[in-house]
């Protein structure tokens, strides 16, 4: 066994672990409420230990968002490494769907709802929320950014990416989103395109 093998193994147990963790997590947040449940029984919940769960998640609201870097990744990923010839806006656009497509097997409208509910009503899961949405915007405005050679994104890149943002948003509260999804890129194509032309 190589050492890439090794350390693959590695990161997938890593990441099993994660997900386990989280996902006994919302579970018993959901059931009983975000103040109401404690790391150690996140922990029993799990079968870890009250460290393990500290060494992924350094902050409880972090469990609730366990794909927040990825995600952010992703984002910046779907601009980065679109095809060539494929416009900005529709790279993003397909990232999205893609996104929903794979979503959508393990998780029903009602579930989804019930969550987007849920942290609404958690005032520190919606602060949490606000701050890791501005961490996507910020990363997804440079990102943008530098595709056009700017040390730093415009004001239009910076709304451009805030518009995008929200567009996810707006889809995951939605029972039918992919019209939605084609709608508001349609929108928000109209006025990008025109600014890009003068970059």
């Amino acid at each position: 066994m190589t050492d890439a093998d090794t350390m693959g193994r590695r990161e997938r147990k890593k990441a099993a672990t994660r997900k386990a963790i989280s996902d006994a997590a919302t579970a018993l947040f959901l059931e009983r409420g975000f103040d109401k449940v404690s790391i150690r029984e996140i922990a029993e919940k799990a079968d870890v230990s009250p460290t393990t769960v500290f060494a992924h998640f350094p902050q409880k609201e972090a469990l609730v968002f366990d794909e927040d870097d990825d995600q952010r990744e992703q984002l910046v990923a779907a601009v980065r490494d679109r095809p060539t010839g494929t416009t900005i806006t529709r790279a993003l656009r397909d990232y999205f769907a893609s996104e929903l497509a794979n979503t959508a097997p393990e998780h029903d409208d009602e579930t989804v709802r019930r969550f987007m509910t849920f942290i609404d009503e958690t005032p520190a899961l919606a602060d949490y929320a606000q701050r890791m949405w501005v961490r996507h915007e910020d990363a997804l405005a440079a990102a943008i950014g530098g595709e056009f050679g700017l040390a730093e994104p415009s004001a239009e890149i910076r709304a451009y990416a805030r518009f995008v943002i929200q567009i996810q948003l707006l889809v995951l509260g939605s029972p039918d989103p992919i019209p939605v999804l084609d709608a508001a890129f349609r929108v928000l194509d109209a006025g990008w395109v025109h600014y890009a032309k003068q970059l």
